[in-house]
Formats: C-alpha cells, sequence, structure tokens
C-alpha cells in the first residue's frame, strides 16, 4: 500500500524518459522501463545498481541468478521479497542502461538518482535499513564514509552499521555470478556479515 503522494510519485518515475529526451551523454538506447517497487510500510530497502536485460524484459526487479543468490543471502523466500510490506526495491538507477562491447551491463544511468533518489526517501521515512548493493548504491547512500574500494567498504561493515544514526546501512557486493571469486577470496562475508544480516531481516519481516 502506498501513501497518496508515494503513488503519485511513482506514477512519474514509471513514466520518466530523461535518459532520452534530456540525456546526460548518449541517450539510452531503448524505450524506458523503469522498475522500483517503492514502499509506505517496509523496514527494509534494497538499493541496487540498475535492471539488467532480464529485469527489463520481466518488469520485475531481481528476476534472475543474482536475485537467486540475493534471496540466499538475505534468508527470504520469493513471496517475501516481492512484499511490498517487507522490502522496497529502488534501484540507483531505474532502466536497463545497456552493454559495453565487452557485453557487461553499464553503470546506472546519470539522470536517475539527480531527479528522483532524494524526492523517494523523504516519502519512505519507515525505512529503517538500506542494503547498499554496490559501489554507485554505497556512494549515495554513504557519502565519505565509503571506502576506498568495494571490498574494504563491505569488510568495515560493522563500523558502517554502528555509524548512522538515521536508516541503518549495510554495504553488500552485487550478487552477481561474476562476483563468485570475490565470495571464495572473501569467506567472511558469508561466515560474520551474512548471518547477522538474516537475524536484522527476520526481526523486521516477523517481528514479535
Amino acid at each position: 500500500m502506498l501513501s497518496t503522494e508515494l503513488e503519485r510519485l511513482t506514477e512519474a518515475v514509471r513514466a520518466c524518459r530523461i535518459c532520452v529526451d534530456a540525456p546526460l551523454g548518449k541517450p539510452l538506447p531503448h524505450e524506458p522501463r523503469p522498475v522500483l517497487i517503492p514502499s509506505s510500510s517496509a523496514r527494509i530497502m534494497l538499493a541496487g545498481q540498475a535492471p539488467g536485460t532480464k529485469v527489463h524484459l520481466s518488469g520485475l526487479p531481481f528476476t534472475d541468478a543474482s536475485g537467486d543468490r540475493l534471496r540466499t543471502w538475505l534468508g527470504v523466500t520469493s513471496e517475501e521479497f516481492y512484499d511490498a510490506d517487507k522490502f522496497a526495491i529502488v534501484p540507483m538507477g531505474f532502466c536497463f542502461p545497456g552493454q559495453d562491447a565487452k557485453g557487461a551491463d553499464l553503470p546506472p544511468r546519470k539522470e536517475c538518482a539527480p531527479a528522483w533518489r532524494a524526492p523517494l526517501m523523504a516519502l519512505m521515512p519507515q525505512i529503517e535499513i538500506v542494503l547498499t548493493i554496490g559501489i554507485y548504491a554505497q556512494g549515495w547512500h554513504m557519502g565519505t564514509a565509503r571506502r576506498g574500494s568495494l571490498t574494504e567498504t563491505v569488510r568495515d561493515w560493522r563500523a558502517v552499521w554502528d555509524s548512522r544514526s538515521g536508516p541503518k546501512v549495510l554495504p553488500l557486493p552485487h550478487p552477481s555470478w561474476r562476483n563468485t571469486g570475490w565470495l571464495k577470496q572473501n569467506p567472511w562475508f558469508e561466515i560474520e556479515l551474512l548471518p547477522f544480516l538474516r537475524s536484522e531481516i527476520r526481526s523486521r519481516i516477523n517481528p514479535g
């Protein structure tokens, strides 16, 4: 259930064509299809990067292998994950940005966050935890608290968590298969961070 103000803003986001009509650089190479699930009741927000090809087609966030891994990290079912009373899903870029010459997804569009992020966050004051997935989300939500690299930022997750007086922020790597090697090189992520994450998630989606 969305508040009236958030519903109106979400409609405006889903109709957005800034990256085609007034782009910063090259325009989006296809028709925009903004993908997000805001919420007026969820206490947890997922701040990812931008939709990939499968999400662009489905119109639903994380409907790919990365989403399967992410749900495993969180310890939640698909039904819980897509319950807007439990999770808001608001990426840094709302449209699939296209791919580079090597077939890798491009960074989130530069137009999205300046235009929409602050207004959306202002209409979701109930958010208690922001899970920042990747460097772009960490840069926006953590500011100067972000370390020099993703590994350093995620490794310092306890200090990041403890330093926040507003919504708590927990930095995560992207759950892409491309980061499988990173996970093997950093076993502390699954040993230390994930149990803490799952406990915090469960306490908020099943209070009491």
